[in-house]
């Protein structure tokens, strides 16, 4: 069973990588021609348009892996059903469950890679493409948005930071106000100052107005020419903040710090809190594709396998995606079912994947 296994699995892997390379070419096909554009309209030199590029691939490689699974499950099986070799396992004994077991199990190990991409390496590729987009293509001066900025901070409570805005071309904050917050949401201090820098991987408030709150209700002021003080954000996350803060490329970790930062408005939460139980439903995706795929993958057919093998695939993606729009919107609309909304499309095509494949296994 150990070899059937490994047959399987080796079946999948060559159809799986042909779809991730197809899907993956046609989602990267907008950022290729990005590519001139930068080089033509903004006069970004070439190698910091390719690097760009290929800083933005994460993301795509994150959206195209469900796909890529879907449709190498679909021409693995269409390839083993209409060579017989299916018919062969089921009259060796087996069972058409026991069969698809290791193609499902793969789908969820790949589901977990999926997630660990999604947490570790996405984040840190959208902070290096917005730095090259901002910093050395664009070459942001002053930030025209505000800055609202919030950290936790050890032992318990947050720390809440705003500026009128960023200067990338010297590193500089203006107008900055620190407020630190005790656990129970409590004001301990207060920051004031016209400029910070990022120097030695700490913020330096220049002639900062610091008030400190005691229990008794009395504020301490004191005036620092140089005050050190960690806000929690490096110049290029503080960049892509002020520049493109958009949740869906953020991680989990960075949307909890925001949901309990307390500096969203009732409509930042619910975008933020729909796009943070999304991130945790979304790479099981890959697990889900598998098991649709499987019943499908089993039929007879008498066409071009890849070719039908790829139209199903698009079917499949095109009507999931649907759905998962309208559940993120329902999510953002309704807080409180967020999660459940999350979960709807993974649930469904699950109870339909496992309905058909119930079925086959009858037949």
């Amino acid at each position: 069973m150990r070899i059937l296994d490994r047959y399987l699995v080796s079946e999948l892997v060559g159809p799986s990588l042909f779809g991730l390379s197809a899907f993956a070419l046609i989602f990267a096909a907008t950022y290729i021609l990005n590519i001139s554009r930068l080089v033509s309209d903004d006069h970004a030199p070439v190698w910091a348009a390719i690097e760009y590029f290929f800083y933005q691939m994460p993301q795509i490689i994150i959206l195209v892996i469900p796909m890529a699974l879907l449709l190498g499950t679909l021409l693995a099986l269409q390839r083993l059903s209409g060579e017989s070799e299916l018919t062969a396992m089921k009259a060796g004994g087996i069972g058409l469950i026991r069969i698809v077991r290791p193609l499902l199990v793969t789908g969820f190990v790949v589901s977990l890679f999926s997630l660990a991409l999604q947490e570790l390496l996405v984040p840190f590729a959208q902070e290096r493409a917005a730095y090259l987009l901002n910093d050395v293509i664009r070459h942001v001066g002053m930030s025209a948005a505000s800055l609202d900025l919030a950290t936790p901070l050890p032992g318990g409570g947050h720390q809440v930071t705003s500026a009128t805005g960023y200067d990338a071309a010297t590193g500089i904050l203006h107008n900055v106000t620190v407020l630190q917050y005790d656990p129970k949401n409590i004001p301990q201090q207060v920051i004031f100052s016209s400029q910070a820098r990022f120097q030695a991987n700490r913020w330096t408030f220049l002639n900062a107005r610091t008030y400190h709150f005691d229990p008794d209700g009395t504020a301490i002021s004191s005036i620092d020419p140089e005050l050190r003080v960690d806000l929690g954000e490096d110049p290029n996350r503080l960049l892509q903040r002020a520049s493109n803060n958009n949740p869906d490329e953020l991680s989990r970790a960075q949307l909890h710090d925001i949901l309990t930062s307390n500096t969203l408005n009732d409509m930042q939460q619910r975008k933020y809190r729909s796009a943070y139980d999304a991130k945790l439903a979304q790479p099981f995706a890959c697990l889900v594709f598998t098991l649709i795929a499987l019943p499908f993958g089993l039929r007879p057919n008498r066409g071009s396998g890849t070719s039908v093998g790829f139209g199903l695939a698009v079917a499949i993606v095109f009507i999931y995606y649907i759905i998962l729009t309208i559940a993120r919107s329902v999510a953002t609309a309704l807080p409180p079912i967020s999660v459940y909304c999350a979960w709807t499309p993974n649930l469904l095509f699950t109870l339909i994947g496992a309905t058909f494949l119930r079925r086959a296994a009858r037949a």
